[in-house]
């Protein structure tokens, strides 16, 4: 989902995750619903939380500090974020490391494109190249 430079990802989430589709490695249609999504800190909020439990998704998800603050405040129950999902959540600097590639770019860095679609171009382009760099190398 491509989304203008002033749209926070939180928003986002949601629609990005219903656009997903997982080829099976046998016959049968994609698999729509991952089992976990992993997700930076930019990404916790109540809707979110309640959309992924609602369809049995599970997250591995840090809180922000302000929510920990906000959170001992009140009674509830605390979001564990434990060893086991530590671990898990090391899995994703394989994205960011991907983010950092592409934005060695500096016309996808500074998003200087005017259209989406010559945005969208060049992400795919500098992808390419990075893919073909890395196959080589």
């Amino acid at each position: 989902m491509l989304t203008g430079g002033n749209v926070n990802d939180t928003t986002m989430m949601t629609t990005v995750l219903e656009h997903i589709r997982v080829p099976r490695p046998t016959t049968g249609r994609p698999r729509i619903r991952p089992d976990r999504v992993i997700a930076d800190k930019g990404y916790p909020s109540k809707a979110n939380r309640a959309w992924l439990r609602a369809r049995g998704i599970a997250a591995t998800i840090p809180e922000r500090d302000d929510q920990i603050a906000h959170r001992r405040k009140q009674p509830g129950r605390p979001i564990d974020f434990g060893d086991e999902q530590r671990t898990r959540y090391r899995g994703r600097n394989v994205v960011e490391r991907c983010f950092n590639q592409l934005k060695r770019w500096r016309g996808i860095a500074m998003r200087s494109d005017k259209t989406a679609r010559n945005y969208r171009a060049a992400i795919s382009l500098a992808a390419a190249l990075i893919w073909i760099k890395s196959d080589l190398g």
